[in-house]
């Protein structure tokens, strides 16, 4: 053996238990040691023992490193595992590792969002392999391989405390849960899941190293029934640890139910339990801190409760229940105080906790503190009664304590079974193992032998089960195999449970009076010490080694007896067994004997019997006889023969710190663990054969590098690839030639991808040659080129310099001749500029002289302008104002003519008359207003008259007063005037002083004001222009961030639309699933009610099957309502409130009409009981009866006035043909219409007399009927006649059978009634008279109706009077308060008013009247055209009809040119259309006729009956219509071209509806053909809404059908097809696609196969018409299926991220881009939907190193979440070895920069989302008469009208 440098290796560490190193110098066999390199970059010298020639462990390549399965790897060894494992878990944060069947789990301390309900549909149905190691992936396979196999399933999950046990078996139940949920209404697997949190309350407790530590093991057994629905579960539990109820270790708790009752004993119910906090109790204290970080026990109590609830537990129960858990806390509590002696103890009778504990538990308080202290001994003469010392009463105490908590735990469970339990039979079940892993401690003791000991079996079926594996695998392939050796740990099960092996000893010294764990021990050393699996230690006699499979444990003997005896003292449990509590006493009382199980080994697996694992009690007094090893010895053997006789799936997990930090890898533990759960013994195993398995396919992908160029030309790849390892591998037992695969030897990849790297290593460096050859020669060619320019540039240089001195000498000789010249210019200069301003002011002199002249001369000119013109204004006033005087004159005179010729004209009669022409009214209301005058005229007068006098009055008052005044003596009112006068004047005077100071204020602030206001607007004038400057500028910058918000606003508002139409199609999709739920519920309850006899309906019901909700409810529907509510509640009241109240009108309508069904068959029965009895009693006499002279009579009669209706009828006829001749000559002729009226007037009054012989008649022809019924057995039928008495005569035959029916209403069709119709006529005469009872009946029903709206409308005028006289006596009261003037103005103002409403109603009552007129002149003329039509329609009726019936076989019918594009048909032909145009109809039978042509004809049938004004009509054919297409689309539920079809023509019909309607909107492109097709009657908006709702539904079954053809081709084509050949290689795979559950066959698919059947879908689509936008919107949601299917498979695969497959993903999403351009769908938004994935394929084909790259990953994914761009990262695998890992580092800094982003956290994309469909308006181009019908649908029924 030899070793090249560079090669790397794996050497022992102490601290990293293995170290990564590289040889320096090559290593030749002999070598003592080897030259080693550590990656740290120090030098090491490895000793190697040349005896052994043992050489470290090689390293596998880089490539492999990170792999899925840890049997992929080359080498197959300790350190590439623990390598492989951390790499995984540390840099990808991956926590699932296959391991060839077993699953490596490792606790990642932290909550991962890999578990949610999308992460269970993606695993759901996908092989073991395809996808990233999971929990999901493993249940999946079970669930999988127990449908298939129909064999019973097991998943074993075990390892150390806080690995993560519970937690896995609970997502593995969750899964069941979800992927096979119950089929009834039961929610069996929410019961399942809800068991968990009793479980973990009463068998959990924290730990010092887990805080959630399961204390027990379990065995949840899920059944299943035939269509694999969970129907029920059992639980078996093993080895509870008792001992923690009575003492824990510090920083350790009880279990959890102790501290979740204390957080909770401050609630009302639980005051009697006497609890406080936990603290204060001894059996919860002994831990140290009774709190869990982040845990709230008060929550979790809840919880607790709730679980209990659901699974039956009544509230009594569990009140019970807590009171007995309280009870084992105070009795720990209790205080025992020891005696002087030192042999006794005693309990305080007033101790407060046994009082308690007495209390809860309803026991005697004396008895129990006597028994507590004290025993009984039993000998054969006497009884005994022993005090106890205070150790023993402390015992006894415990193992009270701790025998109520396992009898509790155990009725727990128990009932918990009850509740799983399920009557129905159990098809299968899977299993779900979750039990205690290998464990050593420090001290070890009978808890941990146990586990051990169990531990020890379950490796010994697993070895076995990867055995057999692995020689099936051989076998399949039909590959030579030797027998593998594998450990076989038997020889250490027989030391433990072998006959006199370590239990049995254990049992037999517990047998012993006097027997002590040192005893035991010396028997077990001298018993075994010669067995290679067990050791004596060296430094003591007490304890003992025991080597399992994973290490050695030392067992300390001390309490191995006492915990194998469990003791509990027979006084203490009488007691208990006294309780006056129930379920206290039931819990101690011995139980029946069980029925024992009986299994076999060749038994069905389905039949094995459930048992518990707690064994059986026998009484008390034989109870010592089975010890707690005995009883789990006997459970786990029942366990291994469950798990043998069900299919194992592994799951192991690792604790990978006991720190308890997130993502932190302990290599020691580690290491640990893997030794003791049996992964590396799998990794031996397959390393012992063949590891590595390569189908041809891959391998010849892999390394076609390595075939030589003329062994390619085989086409055979078999062959090929036998060569190409015969050439390379030497040695033919390192690999071997399967059916399907290659297997290798371990190692034998990893020298292939040497051989294979080293021939891409010479290739590269003869490509590097060839380039650096190259290279160098451009750049001796770029060498010289640049010498050359060199050379150029120089000798240009010094060219330019010397031109440049000749250049200076010339500018310096013009230089001096310009500075000459400018010298003398400047002098010539000076002396012109001097010249200049001498001349200048000598002008400007004679200028200004000038300029004073003409001034002078200007000033005179001005004065005279000035006066002559005011000279000249004067003179043109003269001669106006002379004009104006003549005008005046003129006018005058001119107006004097006029007005003598107006007299003249105004005296001539002529004129007199025009004017009286409405003079009439004007003199009326001049009368009127000179009455009114007058009237105010007197009241004036009498006004004036009553002031005159009191103004008399008062001036008499003054006279007198004045003469009082001056005949008082001795008073001078002068002088008291002039004093009043003068004050007047001081007080005058003041207010003018006052006032004029007052107003100069007024004047000054007056100014300032003004000058302040005069400032303020300057100030605002300034403040406007700054204003409107900022105004500019702030609309210049804001018209861009006006129209971002109007853009952000209206997305947001399209947003909004959208989540709101897809909630409101969520809704529909959840009623459909409701209604199809209904459905099936209805169509099981008729078949299970279904009886052989004949079932009569009642006759209200309805016969039309209507599914439809609403607008109207069919009583064929009524089903049984509680299984509605059933399933309203199994779907959850938050989907089945999607319409609660339309759902809750329809039950409560359900209901009634259930009931009345049922009271009516009552009484149908009771009438048809009472009937059959008095047919039985009086059947002679009413035959007799029948055929009495008196029936004759009236037989005679009734004939009698059938020939006179006859007649009367003919008379009818003719008076309505003369009418109708006469219409177009005479419109006054009355004769004919008042003959009409007397002879329908006498037929009234004769159907009157004759409708109650009628009657009469009838009763005798049914019990004649009845009586010929009852004697048919005893007599012949003599008048047994089948021809008609008068055949001569044309009767009808339908309508006498018709009539025979209904006047027999029986169900006999060959009874002989002849004998009734002599003259052939009475049937038909009979039916008359029905009918017109019919129409008198109506008559008198319109009549009734007629009378209550005219009372009804007499009593509202009544009520209008009542109002109007109450206002009126209000006005008349106010009026009469009012003075005379007003009142007269009043009551003028009310006649105006009233006057003018009168005006106003007779006015609407003109116009109304007038448009009756213009509507009744015009029906007038259509019945007279109807009425000239007739006898010619009737006629040609009768003609078609005869032709009809003998031309049949016509299948093309002539279009009449007068077709109004109405469809006529006759009411009992529904059926027949419906079947003919719906429900039997196939697309193919259309598909050279117009598209979506049963819309069109359904749309003119509905227009017929819209012309008819038949709403019964239109409403049945409707409801249908929509119920036949309903009925379609659930028998062809998988048809995409029927589901297609039907959802063009539902939609069609919409558009029609919508269309036709009416309404303006929607008739904008009509043309006006079109316009005349509307509807004329009805309202149909309400059906627009279900025809609506119905097309929402077929949409989202075309969708699905649509995904379930097309997701099975998705990953196949997408991920996994080279759709570039060449482009990817295999990457080396271990048990990837080794599913037992895969079928053989090949199913991959390519891209063109989806393009295949996308073209299928576009062309059924568009060949049936449906409408572009739909056809749009469906393409944009197959998009977004393939998106989310890929990017989701993607993101859980870690084989496919890599560079070539984003390079494949990039042409596949171009090709699918290229087919919607090419099929003009590119507006459809499907590309926007695929914008996710064509992210992830660009991040896997960026570069991922620098910051750099960072920043464009962060800039370009911004569909993609944070979590989905760190997890294709973190995916990320190079294909070979010239390729980089992404490094943790990068990861790190694209998570800084993306932690801003609001993402989700969901990590997978909803694959079931539906966008939310639109059915836009698409009016039909097409006019209704121009449709024809082809005679393939068989609608010859139909009419055109």
């Amino acid at each position: 053996v030899s070793l090249g440098e560079c090669t790397r290796v794996w050497i022992p560490d102490p601290d990293e238990v293995w170290r990564s190193a590289e040889l320096t110098k090559d290593y030749k066999e002999g070598d003592k040691s080897l030259q080693l390199r550590l990656e740290d970059e120090t030098i090491l010298e490895y000793p190697i023992d040349v005896q052994r020639n043992q050489l470290p462990f090689l390293r596998n390549p880089d490539i492999l490193v990170g792999e899925n399965d840890l049997t992929a790897l080359s080498y197959l060894h300790e350190p590439a595992v623990l390598h492989n494992l951390k790499v995984r878990f540390l840099e990808s944060n991956h926590i699932y590792t296959y391991c060839g069947i077993v699953l490596v789990a490792i606790n990642p301390y932290e909550q991962l969002p890999i578990y949610g309900q999308d992460v269970i549909y993606a695993y759901s149905g996908q092989n073991m392999g395809d996808m990233d190691p999971h929990i999901f992936a493993v249940a999946e396979e079970a669930y999988k391989q127990m449908a298939r196999d129909e064999k019973n399933q097991s998943i074993i999950v075990s390892g150390e405390s806080g690995a993560g046990k519970t937690v896995s078996a609970k997502y593995a139940m969750r899964y069941f849960a979800t992927v096979g949920g119950s089929a009834s209404e039961t929610n069996i697997e929410e019961k399942v899941l809800a068991s968990s949190p009793i479980m973990e309350a009463i068998g959990n407790a924290k730990t010092t190293r887990n805080d959630n530590s399961s204390r027990f093991g379990k065995y949840i057994q899920i059944g299943f029934d035939k269509r694999y629905h969970i129907i029920g579960a059992n639980m078996r539990t093993y080895l509870l640890e008792k001992s923690r109820v009575v003492f824990q270790a510090d920083d350790e708790r009880n279990y959890h139910i102790f501290y979740q009752l204390c957080a909770a004993a401050g609630l009302p119910e639980f005051k009697e339990l006497a609890l406080t906090s936990a603290e204060d109790f001894f059996y919860t204290s002994q831990g140290g801190d009774t709190s869990i970080e982040g845990v709230d026990d008060a929550e979790d109590f809840e919880k607790t409760r709730q679980a209990f609830t659901l699974l039956g537990v009544r509230e009594s129960h569990q009140i019970s229940i807590f009171k007995i858990i309280a009870s084992i806390l105070h009795l720990g509590s209790v205080e025992i105080q020891a005696e002087r002696d030192g042999d006794s103890c005693s309990i305080s009778p007033q101790d407060e906790h046994l009082s308690n504990f007495c209390r809860l538990l309803g026991v005697e308080h004396s008895q129990m503190e006597h028994w507590l202290c004290h025993r009984k001994l039993v000998t054969t003469s006497e009884t005994y009664v022993k005090t106890m010392s205070l150790q023993q009463v402390i015992n006894a105490r415990n193992a009270l304590a701790k025998h109520i908590y396992a009898q509790l735990f155990s009725w727990i469970v128990e009932h918990i079974n009850k509740a799983l339990h399920t009557s129905l039979k159990q098809h299968s079940f899977i299993g779900v193992l979750d039990i205690y892993g290998f464990e050593t401690f420090e001290v070890n003791s009978f808890e941990q032998f146990c586990i051990n000991y169990a531990n020890e079996k379950l490796q010994q079926q697993f070895n076995s089960h990867v055995f057999k594996l692995e020689q099936e695998e051989y076998m399949k392939e039909q590959i030579p195999w030797t027998l593998i050796d594998f450990y076989d740990n038997q020889p250490c099960i027989d030391l433990i449970e072998a006959k006199l092996g370590i239990l049995d000893l254990l049992d037999e010294e517990c047998k012993v009076p006097k027997g002590t764990d040192q005893n035991w021990a010396q028997k077990l050393y001298d018993r075994h010490s010669s067995s290679q699996h067990f050791q004596k230690p060296r430094m003591s006699n007490t304890a003992f080694i025991i080597i399992h499979f994973a290490d050695k444990v030392e067992y300390l003997s001390d309490g191995f007896l006492e915990k194998n005896r469990d003791t509990v003292y027979e006084e203490q449990i009488n007691i208990l067994k006294a309780s006056k509590f129930p379920l206290v006493a039931d819990l101690f009382h011995d139980d029946k004997d069980p029925v024992p199980a009986t299994t076999s080994g060749k038994g069905s697996s389905s039949k094995i019997s459930v048992r518990s694992a707690r064994p059986p009690m026998k009484a008390s007094n034989k109870e010592h006889k089975k010890t707690v090893g005995h009883q789990f010895r006997t459970s786990l053997h029942l366990l291994m023969e469950t798990l043998n006789a069900t299919t194992p799936h592994y799951v192991r997990c690792i604790k990978p710190n006991d720190e308890k930090l997130p993502f932190h890898f302990d290599p020691k533990r580690a290491v640990q663990q893997l030794r003791a759960c049996g992964v590396l013994e799998t990794i031996r195993i397959s390393a012992a054969g063949y590891p590595s398995r390569w189908a041809y396919h891959d391998f010849f992908n892999r390394y076609r590098v390595l075939v030589k160029k003329r062994e390619l030309a085989n086409t055979d790849k078999k062959a090929i690839c036998r060569s190409v390892l015969e050439n390379l591998i030497k040695d033919p037992d390192k690999f071997q030639f399967g059916r399907t695969k290659i297997f290798f030897r371990a190692g034998q990849v990893a020298y292939l991808e040497k051989l294979r790297a080293d021939k891409f290593r010479t290739a590269t460096i003869m490509i590097q040659k060839t380039v650096r050859g190259w290279l160098q020669k451009v750049k001796y060619r770029r060498l010289k080129g640049a010498t050359l320019t060199l050379q150029r540039y120089c000798r240009g240089h010094l060219a330019r310099r010397l031109a440049e001195h000749l250049r200076r000498t010339r500018a310096a000789v013009v230089l001096q001749k310009h500075y000459r010249m400018q010298r003398a210019r400047q002098a010539y200069q000076r002396v012109r500029r001097a010249a200049v301003v001498i001349q200048a002011f000598t002008r400007a002199m004679f200028v200004r002289r000038t300029y004073r002249q003409v001034l002078m001369e200007h000033k005179a000119t001005t004065i005279q302008k000035h006066v002559r013109g005011w000279m000249a204004r004067r003179h043109f006033q003269r001669l106006r104002d002379a004009a104006i005087v003549i005008q005046c004159a003129f006018r005058m005179l001119k107006a004097r003519r006029e007005l003598k010729a107006l007299r003249i004209e105004a005296r001539s009669a002529e004129h007199l008359k025009r004017l009286n022409v409405g003079m009439e009214n004007k003199v009326v209301q001049l009368q009127r207003k000179i009455d009114e005058q007058n009237k105010e005229f007197k009241t004036l007068s009498e006004q004036l008259s009553v002031t005159t006098s009191t103004y008399t009055m008062e001036v008499e008052r003054l006279k007198k007063e004045l003469a009082h005044y001056q005949q008082s003596p001795g008073e001078d009112p002068s002088l008291s005037l002039q004093e009043e006068v003068e004050s007047l004047r001081t007080e005058l005077q003041r207010a003018h002083s006052e006032r004029k100071i007052l107003e100069d204020a007024h004047s000054r602030e007056k100014d300032e004001l003004r000058k302040r206001v005069a400032d303020l607007e300057q100030e605002n004038a300034l403040l406007k222009d700054e204003k409107e400057q900022l105004n500019n500028q702030i609309l210049c910058q804001s018209k861009d961030e006006f129209a971002q918000n109007s853009v952000k606003e209206n997305l947001l508002m399209k947003k909004e639309l959208e989540e709101e139409r897809s909630r409101y199609q969520n809704l529909v999709k959840e009623y459909s699933q409701l209604e199809q739920r209904y459905d099936n519920l209805r169509d099981e309850m008729t078949i299970i009610k279904q009886t052989p006899g004949h079932r009569r309906n009642p006759s209200n019901q309805s016969s039309l099957e209507s599914d439809s909700n609403y607008p109207s409810i069919s009583t064929s529907d009524i089903g049984d309502t509680e299984d509605a509510l059933q399933q309203v509640e199994e779907i959850g009241l938050e989907k089945a409130a999607m319409d609660m109240t339309v759902f809750l009108k329809l039950q409560k309508r359900v209901r009634e009409l259930e009931q009345e069904r049922k009271k009516l068959q009552v009484q149908l029965e009771k009438r048809e009981q009472q009937d059959s009895k008095k047919v039985q009693g009086e059947g002679p006499r009413a035959g007799s009866n029948g055929s009495g002279p008196w029936a004759v009579f009236q037989r005679q009669e009734l004939e009698s006035e059938n020939k006179k209706l006859k007649n009367d009828l003919n008379e009818l006829r003719k008076a309505v043909a003369d009418q109708a001749m006469q219409n177009n000559s005479s419109h006054g002729s009355p004769d004919s219409y008042s003959l009409l009226l007397n002879q329908l007037k006498l037929a009234h009054e004769e159907l009157e007399v004759r409708k109650e012989e009628v009657l009469i008649l009838r009763t005798q022809i049914v019990s004649a009927d009845q009586r010929r019924l009852a004697g048919r057995n005893a007599e012949p039928n003599i008048n047994a006649r089948s021809s008609w008495p008068n055949s001569e005569k044309h009767v009808d035959q339908e309508d006498a059978i018709e009539a025979y029916h209904g006047v027999c209403q029986t169900n006999s069709k060959t009874e002989d009634w002849g004998y009734l119709n002599e003259d052939g006529e009475l049937g038909l005469a009979y039916q008359g008279l029905k009918q017109v009872a019919r129409l008198l009946e109506a008559q008198l029903q319109a009549q009734s109706l007629e009378h209550e709206e005219e009372v009804e409308r007499l009593k509202s005028q009544l009520e209008a009077l009542k109002e109007e006289m109450d206002k009126q006596q209000q006005t008349f009261c106010q009026t009469l308060l009012l003075s005379p003037e007003a009142q007269v103005e009043f009551g003028i103002q009310q006649e105006i008013s009233r006057l003018t409403n009168e005006n106003l109603d007779l006015k609407e009552l003109v116009e109304k009247l007038e448009k009756n007129e213009r509507k009744l002149k015009k029906q007038l003329k259509i019945y007279m055209k109807k009425a000239q039509d007739l006898e010619a329609a009737q006629a040609l009726a009768q003609s078609e009809r005869k032709r009809h019936e003998l031309n049949r076989q016509v299948t093309v019918q002539r279009k009449e040119k007068d077709f109004q594009g109405m469809l006529e048909y006759h009411k009992e032909d529904e059926a027949l259309l419906i079947r003919n145009l719906v429900t039997d109809l196939k697309p193919q039978m259309l598909s050279g006729a117009v598209p979506c042509l049963p819309a069109y004809i359904l749309y003119m049938c509905i227009r017929h009956a819209d012309y008819t004004n038949d709403d019964l009509k239109v409403h049945s054919l409707l409801t249908s219509t929509i119920n036949g297409i309903k009925k379609v689309l659930k028998k062809h539920n998988d048809d995409f071209e029927m589901t297609s079809f039907w959802l063009s023509n539902t939609c069609r019909l919409l558009h029609c509806l919508k269309q036709y309607s009416g309404d303006e909107g929607f008739m904008t492109q009509n043309t006006a053909k079109q316009n005349e097709h509307c509807l004329k009657n009805f309202d149909l908006t309400e059906y627009r809404q279900v025809l609506s709702d119905l097309s929402i539904q077929i949409y989202q079954q075309l969708i699905k059908i649509a995904e379930g053809m097309l997701q099975p081709m998705i990953v196949s084509a997408m991920l996994e097809n080279e759709s570039i050949q060449g482009l990817s290689g295999v990457k080396p795979t271990g048990y990837r696609k080794r599913s037992s559950s895969m079928a053989d066959g090949d199913n991959s698919y390519c891209l063109e196969a989806i393009i295949r059947q996308m073209n299928a879908f576009h062309t059924v689509m568009c060949d049936q018409g449906l409408d572009p936008e739909i056809i749009l919107q469906v393409f944009k949601q197959l998009f977004y299926m393939i998106n989310a299917v890929t990017l989701n498979n993607l993101l859980l695969r870690k084989d496919v991220c890599s560079w070539s497959t984003g390079m494949q993903l990039r042409y596949n999403i171009s090709q699918l881009e290229e087919w919607l351009r090419g099929r003009n769908l590119h507006q459809s938004g499907a590309v926007q939907t695929m914008e996710p994935l064509i992210q992830a394929a660009q991040l896997l084909q960026l570069k991922k190193k620098t910051q750099e790259d960072a920043e464009a990953i962060c800039s370009l994914c911004t569909s993609l979440s944070t979590q989905q761009i760190v997890k294709i990262l973190n995916l990320y695998t190079p294909l070979n070895e010239f390729e980089e890992r992404v490094t943790v580092a990068f990861i790190r800094t694209i998570q800084a920069q993306l932690q801003e982003r609001n993402d989700p956290q969901q990590l997978l994309l909803d694959a079931k989302h539906m966008f939310p469909v639109v059915f836009p308006f698409n009016p039909s181009s097409l006019t209704m008469d121009s449709i024809h019908i082809p005679a393939c649908l068989n609608l010859e029924f139909l009419n055109e009208v």
